[in-house]
């Protein structure tokens, strides 16, 4: 499949001539105190063993209350059942930042392959239909020995470098050996699992995946307070063969060798887990909020052994570190939030100061105006250490002075048909899939995100980023959503290069960077708008030029339809789409993976059977595509 689209790019900051923003001096901030290791055992062993889908078509228990709250993004402020699920809102105001034009970048993957990957169908069915409607996927994926590895919430399939499926849909709770999310027969609850990410290493050969588990009071609804990170390592470059499981506590009240941060209500929530690599560890990193009250209380980063975990050993020590211990940062924003760790590609990992791993993070989620000119630099130091018995790591961090960033609004779609948003206004349908009958089809925006950092990569010597941003074309014109990107000189805490993508009338969401050795990137992202049903698109970056043309590898069909944006009719916190989409380097070939809309249908196809012939959920229809480009 080769459809592609060259539209325009639109980047470079131009500021508007009413906005002003002062650089701002660089802070240096070392961690006021020591991380505190956790050690953590083997949890068991695994394997994929896929369940057949199932099921019936609607139930009365489709959501999983505990987790439906969802991360913080671009809520507009109007929460119809505040208190639902964990609260993990921070964003304040929105704004947007001008965009001029500018030329093409040198690099130009040639698009090889390309396929559907995991959707809502898939997951709402697998295990026998055991399973909630879940919204946002969230996705990981990871490439390596063969085979392409991809997770959403709540389901995992592995492809072949063909992007075939080469095996059954697992859920995730089979996966990790858990009961199953929701047992229909007698109603009983199993833990609810979340926010897949996943990584192969090609040191070591293996596919590390992680998730966060929130455990339940017994089989209830109810969250017992309990969460951690479940990390499941391959035995092989094989996923297909076993697999073997550490946990990692992530409450930190306290218990089970963990710090106590006070949280309210006793209890913190490893929330928002994204993983990076160097040549010695696995780092996991989550935005840390009360399970069971309010309040963040900072970024934190856990630093693991990977050899230890390829070995599969006994015991594994792992150190952790609270972003709210730099009393530099602390004061403005509770100083890291989503502080991603960076992912290299082979033999391009940084080996100063014993081993040396880089993350980053943003600030204009903190910021009332919801504008920010500068990123955050984190680095870890003698990672080497993470081998040996007492780990000595140091953690440190800087703020970079960078263009102009701000939180985006929510995004637009092309008109088509809604059918669930239909079903929401008929009676009988309404009560047939648990809605609150509506006058009028009133669905939100789709979420775009609150300028969070997303995916980064360490390669060619360069840190490189990207995260959502608030654009605006003309003078006192509308704001869309975008993408700020950046690539930086770790060292020289520099900015190499940066600017702005996105398309008049149109959206560009949930941006994911990956990088080759010799330096040629790519920036995979949703395509939303007047124009466009939401779509997987990409562009390609490198340091000297920026960003070429955008690029649609998977197109729309349809419009998002799904029980999130119905908020009045269903009850939900917010409008949901992503969270963050993924990609991965395999030798000279990126693979990308972002959220779309793969099917459409009638109201009257859809009253039918609910699901439209089995592409889709009666609460959901979004779908993931998968691709691959060489550079």
């Amino acid at each position: 499949m080769k459809q592609r689209r060259n539209i325009v790019v639109l980047l470079l900051m131009m500021l508007l001539a009413n906005l002003v923003v002062l650089a701002p001096l660089e802070t240096v901030s070392q961690a006021a105190a020591g991380p505190t290791v956790i050690q953590v055992s083997s949890a068991g062993s695994t394997s994929f063993q896929s369940n057949p889908a199932g099921g019936d078509l609607i139930t009365d228990s489709e959501i999983d209350t505990a987790v439906a709250g969802g991360d913080a993004d671009n809520s507009d402020g109007q929460d119809v059942n505040a208190g639902v699920g964990v609260n993990r809102t921070i964003k304040k105001g929105s704004n947007g930042v001008g965009a001029g034009s500018s030329g093409k970048a040198k690099s130009n993957p040639e698009f090889i392959t390309g396929n559907q990957g995991l959707n809502f169908n898939q997951q709402r069915f697998a295990n026998g239909g055991n399973q909630f409607s879940v919204e946002p996927p969230d996705q990981a994926l990871c490439v390596g020995g063969g085979y392409v590895l991809e997770a959403v919430n709540d389901v995992l399939r592995v492809f072949d470098t063909n992007a075939n499926p080469v095996s059954g849909v697992v859920d995730l709770n089979t996966f990790y050996n858990y009961p199953a999310a929701i047992n229909r027969a007698n109603g009983k609850r199993g833990p609810s699992l979340t926010d897949p990410v996943c990584h192969f290493d090609t040191d070591t050969g293996r596919f590390f995946v992680v998730v966060l588990t929130l455990d339940h009071i017994g089989t209830t609804p109810s969250l017992s307070g309990t969460n951690h990170l479940d990390i499941a390592v391959s035995d092989s470059s094989n996923p297909l063969g076993g697999w073997h499981i550490y946990k990692i506590p992530a409450h930190n009240n306290g218990q089970d060798g963990t710090p106590n941060h006070n949280c309210a209500n006793g209890f913190c929530l490893g929330d928002y887990p994204h993983i990076g690599a160097d040549a010695n560890g696995i780092y996991l990193t989550t935005n840390e909020f009360a399970t069971l009250g309010p309040g963040f209380y900072g970024a934190q980063i856990y630093g693991i052994s990977k050899r230890q975990l390829a070995a599969n050993a006994a015991t594994v020590n792992v150190v952790l570190f609270n972003t709210a211990d730099f009393p530099e940062l602390a004061p403005k924003d509770g100083a890291g939030f989503t502080v991603w760790p960076a992912i290299s590609p082979a033999g391009q990992a940084n080996t100063d100061n014993g081993g040396t791993e880089f993350f980053l993070s943003s600030r204009a989620v903190f910021e009332d105006t919801g504008l920010a000119s500068e990123l955050i630099q984190w680095k870890l130091t003698n990672t080497s250490s993470l081998d040996s018995a007492l780990p000595a790591v140091q953690l440190s961090a800087n703020t970079i002075a960078t263009e102009a960033y701000a939180v985006p609004p929510l995004s637009t779609q092309k008109s088509g048909d809604r059918p669930l948003g239909t079903c929401t206004t008929i009676a009988a349908c309404a009560a047939a899939v648990g809605a609150r009958l509506q006058p009028t089809i009133t669905q939100t925006g789709l979420a775009s995100n609150d300028s969070r950092m997303q995916q980064v990569f360490y390669a060619n010597g360069k840190l490189w980023g990207a995260l959502d941003t608030g654009l605006i074309f003309t003078n006192g014109g509308p704001v869309y959503a975008g993408i700020a990107y950046f690539v930086l000189n770790p060292n020289s805490k520099k900015v190499v290069n940066q600017g702005y993508l996105g398309l008049p009338g149109n959206n560009l969401t949930y941006p994911a960077v990956a990088v080759t050795a010799s330096g040629r990137g790519v920036i995979a992202f949703t395509l939303t708008g007047a124009d466009y049903y939401p779509s997987a698109g990409y562009a390609s970056l490198d340091a000297n030029i920026g960003v070429g043309d955008i690029h649609v590898a998977g197109a729309g069909v349809g419009p998002w339809d799904s029980f999130t944006g119905y908020r009045a009719a269903f009850g939900t916190s917010r409008g949901r789409w992503g969270d963050y989409g993924a990609a991965a380097v395999d030798g000279n070939n990126i693979w990308l993976a972002s959220e779309y809309i793969a099917q459409t249908c009638t109201y009257a196809q859809f009253a039918a059977d609910f699901t439209c012939g089995g592409t889709r959920g009666a609460l959901g229809n979004w779908s993931t595509f998968i691709s691959k480009l060489n550079m």
